[in-house]
C-alpha cells in the first residue's frame, strides 16, 4: 500500500469511527487506527479538530449531540472504569420528559477519575456485568438506571417521577423495577425507592400495604368502605374507598390508570358515577406516597361539607 493510499486509509476509518460515536472519537481510537499524538495535535492546531477534554476528539466545530456527550463523558472519566448511568442512561434509552443538568456516570467504589466539566460521577459498591448495555456508550440498563436516577434525585418527588416516567414509557417493568431496587445498594431513600417500585408494579393492589383507612382513621374520619362493588352503566363497577352515607368516593390511581384505555374507561366511570349524585376525588397512589396530608386535607374537606357540617383544611 502506497503512503496516499494509507493515508486515505486511516481517513476513512476515522470518518467511520466519528459516524460511530457522533462526531467524536477518542485518541486511544485514533491510535488503533494509525494517527498519532503528531497528526492528533496537528489537526486541533490547524482548526481541523476540535479537543473536548483531555481524551475526547470532535471531528468538526460543530457543538457535541446528545451521543457525543455521552461518548466523551464516558472517554473523559475512563473507559475502562466509566459507565453512563442514572437518569443519563435512561435518556440514552429513549426517556423522554426528563432531563439533567449534567451528564450523570457510575465508577466502581475507590476509583479515583478526578473532575470533568458536564459530568456528575458517583461511585457504586456493585455494578454486575449483566447490568450494563455495550450498544453505544456503555450505559446501566433501563430497570438500574432509573434506581440510580432516584438515588441520585434531588427530592423524593423527583425520584418518583423517575421511576414512574421509566415504566409509563415502557422502558422496564414494575416488576423489574422491584428487582433492581432490591439488588441495587444505596446510601439515599432505599426503603422509599422499594416503595414506590412496588407501588408501580402493583398498582392499586399495594393499599393493603398503604392502608388508605389506617390514615383516614388517624385524621378522624369514619371508617370508610374499601373495594365496595356497586352498579355502573356498563355493569358491576369496584369502588377503591367510599362512604355511601354521605355519597364521597375516593379512588386511588396506580400506575395501570395511565396505561392504554384505563383513561378512558376511568373517566367514563366517574362520569357515571357523578350523575348518579356521587363526589368523586381521585388520588394519584405515588402522590399519596408524596404527600399524604395534603390529599387527606382534601378527602376530610369533602366529607364535611357532604357531610353538612365543617372540617379543618389543614392536617397541622
Amino acid at each position: 500500500m502506497t503512503t496516499a493510499e494509507q493515508r486515505r486509509h486511516r481517513r476513512d476509518e476515522v470518518l467511520r469511527l466519528g459516524a460511530e460515536h457522533g462526531g467524536v472519537v477518542s485518541r486511544e481510537l485514533l491510535r488503533a487506527v494509525g494517527v498519532d499524538r503528531r497528526a492528533i495535535r496537528h489537526a486541533i492546531d490547524t482548526g481541523r479538530w476540535v479537543l473536548h477534554g483531555n481524551q475526547t476528539v470532535a471531528l468538526s466545530h460543530e457543538p457535541l449531540s446528545p451521543q457525543a456527550d455521552l461518548w466523551r463523558a464516558f472517554w473523559e472519566v475512563g473507559p475502562r472504569i466509566a459507565v453512563v448511568d442514572g437518569a443519563s442512561a435512561l435518556v440514552a434509552a429513549g426517556l423522554t420528559g426528563f432531563t439533567t443538568r449534567m451528564t450523570q456516570v457510575s465508577v466502581p467504589h475507590g476509583s479515583d477519575p478526578g473532575r470533568v466539566s458536564g459530568v456528575e460521577v458517583h461511585r457504586v459498591t456493585s455494578r454486575p456485568p449483566e447490568d450494563v448495555l455495550r450498544t453505544g456508550p456503555p450505559r446501566t440498563t433501563p430497570a438500574v438506571a432509573a434506581i440510580r436516577a432516584a438515588q441520585w434525585a434531588v427530592s423524593d418527588r423527583q425520584a418518583a417521577l423517575v421511576l414512574a416516567m421509566t415504566a409509563q414509557q415502557r422502558l422496564a417493568s414494575g416488576a423489574q423495577l422491584v428487582d433492581a431496587a432490591r439488588r441495587t445498594p444505596g446510601r439515599r431513600r432505599v426503603a422509599f425507592i422499594l416503595r414506590i417500585a412496588q407501588d408501580v408494579a402493583a398498582g392499586a393492589e399495594s393499599l393493603g400495604e398503604l392502608d388508605f383507612a389506617l390514615l383516614c382513621r388517624h385524621r378522624g374520619l369514619p371508617e370508610p368502605t374499601r373495594q365496595r362493588v356497586a352498579k355502573g352503566p356498563r355493569g358491576r363497577v369496584y369502588l377503591d374507598v367510599c362512604w355511601d352515607d354521605v355519597g364521597l368516593v375516593v379512588e386511588i390511581d396506580g400506575a395501570g390508570h395511565r396505561a392504554g384505555l384505563a383513561v378512558t374507561d376511568d373517566n367514563f366511570r366517574q362520569n357515571a358515577l357523578t350523575l348518579a349524585g356521587r363526589t368523586v376525588l381521585r388520588i394519584d397512589l405515588i402522590g399519596l406516597r408524596l404527600d399524604p396530608d395534603a390529599f387527606l386535607d382534601q378527602v376530610c374537606e369533602a366529607h364535611a361539607r357532604l357531610a353538612g357540617r365543617s372540617a379543618p383544611l389543614s392536617s397541622g
